[in-house]
Protein backbone atom coordinates (compact mmCIF):
# COMPACT_ATOMS: atom_id res chain seq x y z
CA UNK A 1 0.00 0.00 0.00
CA UNK A 2 1.08 3.58 -0.69
CA UNK A 3 0.03 6.10 1.92
CA UNK A 4 -0.64 9.75 1.13
CA UNK A 5 -0.59 10.93 4.72
CA UNK A 6 -1.64 14.51 4.20
CA UNK A 7 -4.66 13.43 2.19
CA UNK A 8 -5.49 10.46 4.36
CA UNK A 9 -5.58 8.22 1.29
CA UNK A 10 -4.23 4.68 0.99
CA UNK A 11 -3.65 3.29 -2.51
CA UNK A 12 -2.40 -0.02 -3.74
CA UNK A 13 0.71 0.14 -5.91
CA UNK A 14 -1.13 -0.88 -9.12
CA UNK A 15 -3.73 1.83 -8.51
CA UNK A 16 -1.02 4.42 -7.83
CA UNK A 17 0.81 3.46 -11.01
CA UNK A 18 -2.46 3.63 -12.96
CA UNK A 19 -3.18 7.10 -11.67
CA UNK A 20 0.36 8.14 -12.51
CA UNK A 21 -0.05 6.85 -16.06
CA UNK A 22 -3.37 8.66 -16.40
CA UNK A 23 -1.78 11.86 -15.10
CA UNK A 24 1.17 11.63 -17.50
CA UNK A 25 -1.14 10.80 -20.40
CA UNK A 26 -3.34 13.79 -19.66
CA UNK A 27 -0.27 16.01 -19.38
CA UNK A 28 1.01 14.82 -22.76
CA UNK A 29 -2.39 15.31 -24.38
CA UNK A 30 -2.64 18.80 -22.88
CA UNK A 31 0.85 19.68 -24.12
CA UNK A 32 -0.05 18.39 -27.58
CA UNK A 33 -3.27 20.41 -27.66
CA UNK A 34 -1.43 23.55 -26.57
CA UNK A 35 1.24 23.03 -29.25
CA UNK A 36 -1.41 22.21 -31.85
CA UNK A 37 -3.29 25.40 -30.97
CA UNK A 38 -0.06 27.40 -31.23
CA UNK A 39 0.72 25.89 -34.64
CA UNK A 40 -2.80 26.61 -35.82
CA UNK A 41 -2.52 30.23 -34.67
CA UNK A 42 0.80 30.50 -36.49
CA UNK A 43 -0.76 29.15 -39.67
CA UNK A 44 -3.68 31.56 -39.39
CA UNK A 45 -1.30 34.50 -38.84
CA UNK A 46 0.76 33.43 -41.85
CA UNK A 47 -2.32 33.18 -44.04
CA UNK A 48 -3.51 36.60 -42.86
CA UNK A 49 -0.13 38.12 -43.72
CA UNK A 50 -0.25 36.41 -47.09
CA UNK A 51 -3.74 37.75 -47.79
CA UNK A 52 -2.63 41.27 -46.78
CA UNK A 53 0.41 40.98 -49.07
CA UNK A 54 -1.73 39.88 -52.02
CA UNK A 55 -4.21 42.71 -51.40
CA UNK A 56 -1.36 45.25 -51.36
CA UNK A 57 0.13 43.83 -54.57
CA UNK A 58 -3.28 43.89 -56.26
CA UNK A 59 -3.69 47.61 -55.52
CA UNK A 60 -0.16 48.33 -56.78
CA UNK A 61 -0.88 46.33 -59.93
CA UNK A 62 -4.11 48.22 -60.54
CA UNK A 63 -2.45 51.62 -60.07
CA UNK A 64 0.45 50.81 -62.39
CA UNK A 65 -1.94 49.37 -64.96
CA UNK A 66 -4.06 52.52 -64.91
CA UNK A 67 -1.19 55.01 -65.29
CA UNK A 68 1.57 53.20 -67.18
CA UNK A 69 2.55 54.27 -70.67
CA UNK A 70 4.43 51.81 -72.86
CA UNK A 71 4.60 48.76 -70.58
CA UNK A 72 3.92 45.14 -71.43
CA UNK A 73 1.87 42.95 -69.10
CA UNK A 74 4.89 41.03 -67.83
CA UNK A 75 6.71 44.30 -67.14
CA UNK A 76 3.74 45.55 -65.12
CA UNK A 77 3.80 42.39 -63.01
CA UNK A 78 7.56 42.63 -62.52
CA UNK A 79 7.30 46.29 -61.55
CA UNK A 80 4.56 45.44 -59.06
CA UNK A 81 6.88 42.99 -57.33
CA UNK A 82 9.73 45.51 -57.25
CA UNK A 83 7.59 48.33 -55.83
CA UNK A 84 6.24 45.99 -53.16
CA UNK A 85 9.65 44.59 -52.18
CA UNK A 86 11.31 48.02 -52.08
CA UNK A 87 8.48 49.42 -49.98
CA UNK A 88 9.08 46.66 -47.44
CA UNK A 89 12.84 47.08 -47.60
CA UNK A 90 12.78 50.81 -46.83
CA UNK A 91 9.48 50.96 -44.94
CA UNK A 92 7.79 53.12 -47.58
CA UNK A 93 4.10 53.05 -48.32
CA UNK A 94 3.92 51.50 -51.84
CA UNK A 95 1.61 54.33 -52.89
CA UNK A 96 4.28 56.82 -51.84
CA UNK A 97 6.71 55.24 -54.32
CA UNK A 98 4.03 55.32 -57.02
CA UNK A 99 3.31 58.98 -56.19
CA UNK A 100 6.96 59.87 -56.82
CA UNK A 101 6.96 57.93 -60.09
CA UNK A 102 3.76 59.66 -61.18
CA UNK A 103 5.27 63.04 -60.31
CA UNK A 104 8.65 62.38 -61.91
CA UNK A 105 7.75 60.62 -65.17
CA UNK A 106 3.95 60.20 -65.29
CA UNK A 107 4.74 56.49 -65.67
CA UNK A 108 6.29 56.84 -69.13
CA UNK A 109 8.58 53.88 -69.66
CA UNK A 110 11.68 55.56 -71.13
CA UNK A 111 11.16 59.16 -70.08
CA UNK A 112 14.25 61.38 -70.36
CA UNK A 113 14.40 64.85 -68.82
CA UNK A 114 16.11 67.85 -70.46
CA UNK A 115 18.92 67.39 -67.90
CA UNK A 116 19.40 63.73 -68.75
CA UNK A 117 17.61 62.06 -65.83
CA UNK A 118 16.07 58.81 -67.01
CA UNK A 119 13.33 56.31 -66.37
CA UNK A 120 10.37 56.07 -64.06
CA UNK A 121 12.02 57.79 -61.11
CA UNK A 122 14.14 60.13 -63.25
CA UNK A 123 17.50 58.99 -61.93
CA UNK A 124 20.55 60.89 -63.19
CA UNK A 125 23.24 58.62 -64.71
CA UNK A 126 25.92 59.76 -62.26
CA UNK A 127 23.56 59.09 -59.34
CA UNK A 128 22.54 55.70 -60.70
CA UNK A 129 26.12 54.56 -61.12
CA UNK A 130 27.00 55.70 -57.60
CA UNK A 131 23.99 54.13 -55.88
CA UNK A 132 23.88 50.88 -57.88
CA UNK A 133 26.25 48.82 -55.66
CA UNK A 134 24.35 49.80 -52.51
CA UNK A 135 20.98 49.16 -54.14
CA UNK A 136 21.95 45.70 -55.34
CA UNK A 137 21.75 46.68 -59.01
CA UNK A 138 24.26 45.61 -61.64
CA UNK A 139 25.27 48.83 -63.39
CA UNK A 140 25.52 48.39 -67.16
CA UNK A 141 25.52 52.02 -68.19
CA UNK A 142 22.58 54.13 -69.30
CA UNK A 143 20.61 51.06 -70.34
CA UNK A 144 20.25 50.16 -66.65
CA UNK A 145 18.16 53.28 -66.08
CA UNK A 146 15.77 52.19 -68.84
CA UNK A 147 15.00 48.97 -66.97
CA UNK A 148 11.89 49.80 -64.90
CA UNK A 149 12.73 47.50 -61.99
CA UNK A 150 16.34 48.63 -61.74
CA UNK A 151 15.30 52.28 -62.03
CA UNK A 152 12.89 51.95 -59.11
CA UNK A 153 15.49 50.16 -56.99
CA UNK A 154 17.98 52.96 -57.65
CA UNK A 155 15.46 55.72 -57.02
CA UNK A 156 14.12 54.30 -53.78
CA UNK A 157 17.61 53.58 -52.47
CA UNK A 158 18.79 57.10 -53.30
CA UNK A 159 15.77 58.67 -51.63
CA UNK A 160 16.33 56.52 -48.54
CA UNK A 161 19.94 57.72 -48.33
CA UNK A 162 18.77 61.34 -48.50
CA UNK A 163 16.20 60.60 -45.79
CA UNK A 164 18.91 59.22 -43.52
CA UNK A 165 21.09 62.22 -44.29
CA UNK A 166 18.53 64.99 -43.78
CA UNK A 167 16.26 63.14 -41.32
CA UNK A 168 13.32 64.97 -42.85
CA UNK A 169 11.10 63.56 -45.60
CA UNK A 170 10.43 66.97 -47.17
CA UNK A 171 14.12 67.86 -47.40
CA UNK A 172 14.87 64.35 -48.65
CA UNK A 173 12.34 64.78 -51.46
CA UNK A 174 13.72 68.20 -52.33
CA UNK A 175 17.26 66.81 -52.41
CA UNK A 176 15.97 64.06 -54.70
CA UNK A 177 14.34 66.60 -57.01
CA UNK A 178 16.73 69.56 -56.90
CA UNK A 179 19.98 67.81 -56.09
CA UNK A 180 21.69 67.82 -52.73
CA UNK A 181 24.20 70.55 -53.63
CA UNK A 182 21.52 73.00 -54.71
CA UNK A 183 19.35 72.26 -51.68
CA UNK A 184 22.21 72.78 -49.25
CA UNK A 185 23.09 76.08 -50.92
CA UNK A 186 19.51 77.26 -50.52
CA UNK A 187 19.48 76.21 -46.88
CA UNK A 188 22.85 77.85 -46.23
CA UNK A 189 21.73 81.17 -47.73
CA UNK A 190 18.30 81.00 -46.05
CA UNK A 191 16.44 80.96 -49.34
CA UNK A 192 12.81 79.83 -49.20
CA UNK A 193 12.54 76.20 -50.23
CA UNK A 194 10.31 75.52 -53.23
CA UNK A 195 7.01 73.78 -52.54
CA UNK A 196 5.71 72.96 -56.02
CA UNK A 197 7.34 69.53 -56.24
CA UNK A 198 6.37 68.59 -52.69
CA UNK A 199 2.77 69.63 -53.32
CA UNK A 200 2.61 67.48 -56.46
CA UNK A 201 3.95 64.42 -54.66
CA UNK A 202 1.54 64.92 -51.76
CA UNK A 203 -1.42 65.44 -54.08
CA UNK A 204 -0.57 62.33 -56.09
CA UNK A 205 -0.08 60.33 -52.92
CA UNK A 206 -3.44 61.34 -51.54
CA UNK A 207 -5.13 60.59 -54.85
CA UNK A 208 -3.55 57.12 -55.04
CA UNK A 209 -4.39 56.31 -51.41
CA UNK A 210 -8.01 57.30 -51.98
CA UNK A 211 -8.36 55.50 -55.30
CA UNK A 212 -6.53 52.27 -54.46
CA UNK A 213 -7.61 51.31 -50.98
CA UNK A 214 -6.55 47.79 -49.97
Amino acid sequence: MIQFEKLGIFLSKPMAYLLMVIYLTQSCVLAYLVMDKYNLEQQIAFQQRRISELEDKLQILKAIGDFQIGFKDDEIRELTEVVYSESKKYQYDPMFILAIILTESTFKRNEVSPKGARGLMQVAPITGEDVAPRAGVDWEGLSTLNQPGANVKLGTAYLFEKLLEFKDIKKALLAYNLGETRLRKMMRTNQPLPSNYLNKVIANYRMLKETYKA
